[in-house]
């Protein structure tokens, strides 16, 4: 890493060399949806970049063509040296997708295992992830005896215990009381700036999209686009003092208007969950 890419990671300006690029990037699927059309899109080392629209625009599915779970039907991604090792990218759904007769430990070894790595081997990183995202005593037990917020963390954990160089988050934390997710959005800020990697992470929130993001990518439907791009110029790390700062206040504002104007610009978003 430069001196310039560790500045950008320890400020959270996002100003890393560049990661990844989509690059008229266009999505058709075969009952004739256009999930994405032309996208054309920039991901930087350490950005910590929101994907802000409506339920149709194309989020979840350009997270997916990024991921590999999916191929666009034009355009391509032009990963910085011409390749980039899936093994290095981490996934958080938005359902927490834990087997549910397999133990914390298990679940967040799975990652591991699948690579041929021991239980034995595998206990201190798994050990030390979950003391990371605050379950330390959670290890035997169950899906079924854990919250919803809980269940989260771990689904977290096993993305993270891989140490990934680019985290993509679906909307994780969309189906959790408010609480909870203030909790959990700082402590994956916290992670962040510990770690080093560089997420994108698709929500329909204007206000976790301005306490998180360096950059905030709004997005309009039919045909799924990229509309307009904010950069998000305030420091990290952001605590509770930010979420009640006036300059969290005129992010927000920001943000909303241009979301407004991104679904007007089409008659509002098709919820067709793509």
């Amino acid at each position: 890493m430069t001196a310039t890419e560790a500045t950008a990671f320890a400020d959270g300006s996002g100003s890393g060399m560049p990661l990844l690029g989509l690059r008229g990037v266009g999505k058709v699927f075969s009952n004739g949806v256009t999930a994405l059309d032309d996208v054309d899109l920039t991901i930087r080392q350490g950005d910590f970049l929101s994907l802000l629209g409506p339920s149709g625009c194309g989020k979840s599915t350009a997270l997916r063509i990024i991921a590999g779970l999916s191929t666009p039907t034009s355009g391509g991604l032009d990963w910085r040296g011409g390749s980039f090792d899936r093994a290095g990218i981490g996934f958080v759904f938005q359902e927490p997708t834990l087997l549910p007769w397999a133990s914390v430990f298990d679940n967040v070894w799975l990652p591991l295992r699948l690579r041929g790595v021991s239980k034995a081997r595998a206990a201190p990183a798994v050990m030390d992830m979950l003391a990371r995202v605050h379950l330390d005593g959670f290890a035997g037990a169950v899906p079924r005896e854990l919250s919803g917020g809980m269940k989260m963390r771990v689904s977290i954990a096993r993305a993270m215990v891989t140490k990934p160089r680019l985290l993509l988050m679906d909307e994780p934390f969309a189906a959790l009381d408010e609480i909870t997710r203030f909790r959990l959005n700082n402590d994956l800020l916290e992670l962040w700036q510990d770690e080093r990697f560089t997420a994108i992470f698709v929500t329909h929130s204007v206000f976790e999209s301005a306490f998180l993001s360096s950059r905030i990518v709004v997005m309009a439907a039919r045909p799924g686009r990229v509309f307009e791009e904010l950069a998000v110029d305030a420091p990290y790390p952001r605590d509770e003092a930010f979420r009640t700062s006036p300059d969290y206040a005129t992010l927000c504002r920001q943000a909303s208007d241009v979301l407004s104007a991104a679904m007007h610009a089409n008659g509002g978003g098709r919820d067709d969950g793509h």
